[in-house]
């Protein structure tokens, strides 16, 4: 009796553990309505930035209730608009080619790209064009990102809390938060003794080479 007591106990732990969100503690963005763009800063005063493919970078965590999966795309565009002395009236776009998205399991990544998630055929490109810049952020981040994401047909404003560092070599812009991806019209459940989580944690680096 105490064996089998132990034993359900164990099992009982395991499937605890089993249903921890790991995006849980990533913060979410701030969805809403998409918001006029943002003018261009002054050519005089701005900088037109490429971003550097290679080091550049949009990763994601998408959780089931048994676990969790990381994925990426290599296919990472845009540019910068840098103002070096009012980063504030910079402005960030990125284009993202959804159909290069890989992730830890080939099958996961063929599914990703089929019409229950990505729809990379009809949906080739994912986009983000910021349309305010504020100074401070949450988590000790240097400044408040506000964009017009367009991911699966749907086109929502964002906003998130990013590090954005300048130097004389390169201005960069790291950010972590999490979307739910309903917002953006991917609603595939999953199985139903494994529903894949509506959180999805987004992981971002922007570098773009100054001087060129």
């Amino acid at each position: 009796m105490r064996l089998l007591i132990a034993s359900t106990v164990t099992l009982a732990m395991v499937a605890l553990g089993a249903c921890k969100n790991p995006n849980a503690n990533v913060a979410p963005a701030a969805t809403s309505a998409a918001t006029a763009p943002a003018p261009a800063p002054a050519a005089s005063a701005s900088e037109h930035l490429a971003l550097d493919a290679a080091a550049s970078r949009v990763g994601f965590t998408g959780a089931k209730v048994t676990g969790s999966h990381e994925g990426s795309f290599s296919g990472v565009t845009g540019a910068i608009d840098l103002d070096p002395a009012r980063v504030e009236q910079s402005r960030v776009s990125v284009t993202v080619d959804t159909t290069t998205v890989t992730t830890d399991t080939e099958r996961l990544t063929g599914h990703l790209k089929s019409p229950d998630f990505f729809d990379v055929a009809r949906f080739p490109q994912a986009t983000f064009v910021s349309t305010q810049i504020v100074p401070g952020g949450a988590q000790g981040a240097t400044h408040t990102i506000t964009g017009n994401l367009s991911l699966h047909g749907v086109t929502r404003a964002v906003t998130f809390p990013a590090t954005v560092t300048v130097s004389p070599a390169s201005v960069s812009a790291t950010a972590e938060f999490s979307i739910n991806r309903r917002d953006f019209g991917i609603v595939y459940a999953g199985m139903p003794d494994n529903l894949i989580r509506d959180e999805v944690a987004m992981h971002l680096r922007l570098v773009a080479p100054r001087g060129r």
